[in-house]
């Protein structure tokens, strides 16, 4: 049987255990093409039985590894990045398993469909056509675990909002303002309530591929949370051989949604104790090793002063948390990649210090981020009589950052390349300068000047905007500007200035 799906679900190929045909079916490239076999369900079949596939194409071989879905069903899922017929065969321990064959079209991909995310130019991201991308993000840890209607108002506020990324945990979570049970469990359960950690329930996953499709299907990025200490589950207590063990079943479903970033773990460091360094190193390595689209890999720190060392090789992008964002340029250069400050706190109002900033002073953090050539995410805790936080359970957003945040980013947009900041010729710690090819954007955040001079060229004509960050314009100042010259602004805080050389 075969059939095939919309971009939203893989093109499935259905092999009986006696037959060993060969189909050709149409998947777009950075879709998922997925093999379904039949195969032995008795016993253990998570820990018992193995099974692989080899992709195909001219000279290039890539190996996916397969994973059981329950009922006596194998499955191998693969997202062709090269166009024209991709051909695999299966390996495995059991008879009908081994030696299956097929083939497939890739064909071009549809609209909206960009592929995965890659690091470029060394600070920055773009899709593999060479389309920028520009992350920014939110947070909703716990979004997938609400149930279907909490669940569906996140994605038709995400679907509304700016938002291209969103920081979701894997495991649900226990924490302040998180008590709730979680409709699906990642694993099976005796009947004393205990968890087993070597069979997984195929419900839970199924259910997560579905959230990741339906980002995918509005262009926005899973950064997914594979580990975090919160967990009244045990999740974060298990051995070396369970970690692994989940870690690659984690890998053979979901690698093959081109929306995917792996990020090992939410403040890793407050897991030290039960998972010490060289097993967070031995984490990426896997992911590195047997992640065959090789997705962007990060891993989050609790405290700045045990941040990891993402000068490794197997760190694509660092992901951090404080809430001095003037240090991005600090960060920037220790580790020459992209910088993602992913908590740099919360719009909100709850007792937590880290969950009750202003609208205002978020947005100007994201600002500084940016031109401090990294970027930031947003979140928002605000207090709620049912606990329903946007930053853990999503649902709907009640604060006044998101449009601004939204704002920032179409200006970022308006070119390919990402901002860098004048480090070599400015001398100014509070206000921020940075520069894209010939256009400079200054921010002045809460400095409120007349006028301005630091930072202008020193000879050429430009055009000038003033762009108010919080009213959310951009007024173009009259005539042009023959350097140097005093760039006049309107004495209120939180403006910006981007000057452009004039045509």
């Amino acid at each position: 049987m075969f059939r095939i799906e919309s971009i939203l679900t893989p093109a499935v190929l259905l092999i009986s255990s006696l037959a060993a045909p060969t189909f050709a079916a149409d998947v777009e490239r950075w879709g998922i093409f997925e093999a379904e076999f039949l195969g032995p369900s008795g016993g253990n079949p998570f820990v018992e039985v193995e099974m692989s596939a080899v992709f195909t194409r001219g000279d290039r071989q890539i190996r996916t590894r397969g994973f059981y879905d329950g009922g006596g069903v194998y499955r191998v899922r693969f997202m062709p990045d090269e166009l024209g017929e991709w051909s695999y065969t299966t390996e495995g321990n059991r008879p009908e398993l081994n030696g299956k064959s097929g083939s497939f079209n890739c064909t071009p991909p549809s609209e909206g469909n960009h592929g995965p995310v890659r690091v470029r130019d060394t600070y920055h991201f773009a899709y593999p056509g060479g389309e920028p991308f520009f992350p920014f993000g939110t947070t909703a840890y716990a979004w997938t675990h609400q149930g279907d209607e909490l669940e569906a108002q996140t994605l038709a506020t995400l679907k509304a909002s700016g938002f291209n990324k969103i920081r979701m945990c894997v495991f649900p979570k226990d924490y302040s303002y998180n008590k709730n049970e979680p409709v699906f469990h990642p694993f099976e359960r005796r009947g004393d309530g205990s968890w087993i950690f070597d069979r997984f329930d195929p419900a839970f996953w199924r259910h997560l591929e579905e959230r990741l499709s339906q980002l995918a299907a509005m262009g926005i990025e899973a950064d997914l949370i594979l580990w975090h200490p919160y967990d009244r589950w045990r999740h974060s207590h298990m051995d070396p051989e369970s970690d692994t063990r989940y870690l690659r079943y984690a890998i053979a479903r979901l690698a093959a949604h081109r929306n995917v970033w792996w990020s090992l773990a939410n403040e890793y460091d407050f897991m030290l104790k039960r998972k010490p360094m060289e097993l967070w190193d031995r984490f990426f390595q896997i992911l590195q090793e047997e992640d065959p689209h090789q997705h962007l890999r990060s891993i989050h720190n609790g405290n700045i002063d045990d941040i990891y060392d993402h000068t490794r090789e197997w760190v694509t992008h660092v992901s951090l948390q404080h809430y001095d964002v003037q240090r991005i340029k600090e960060w920037r250069n220790r580790y020459r990649k992209p910088v993602l400050n992913d908590e740099c706190e919360y719009e909100g109002n709850i007792p937590h210090p880290w969950g009750n900033i202003s609208a205002r002073e978020l947005v100007h953090r994201f600002w500084v981020t940016v031109t401090g050539g990294g970027y930031a995410t947003h979140g928002e805790t605000y207090d709620h009589p049912q606990d329903i936080l946007w930053w853990s359970k999503g649902s709907v957003l009640h604060g006044e950052s998101g449009p601004r945040i939204a704002f920032l980013r179409k200006i970022v947009e308006e070119r390919s390349e990402g901002y860098a900041p004048m480090e070599n010729s400015w001398v100014w710690t509070r206000v921020s300068g940075a520069s894209r090819g010939g256009e400079r954007l200054l921010y002045f955040g809460p400095h409120q000047p007349l006028d301005f001079i630091a930072g202008v060229p020193k000879e050429g004509r430009y055009t000038v905007d003033v762009i108010d960050t919080w009213n959310m314009t951009i007024e173009r100042l009259p005539g042009t500007f023959t350097a140097p010259f005093h760039i006049p602004l309107p004495g209120k805080p939180y403006m910006a200035a981007r000057i452009l050389e004039a045509k």
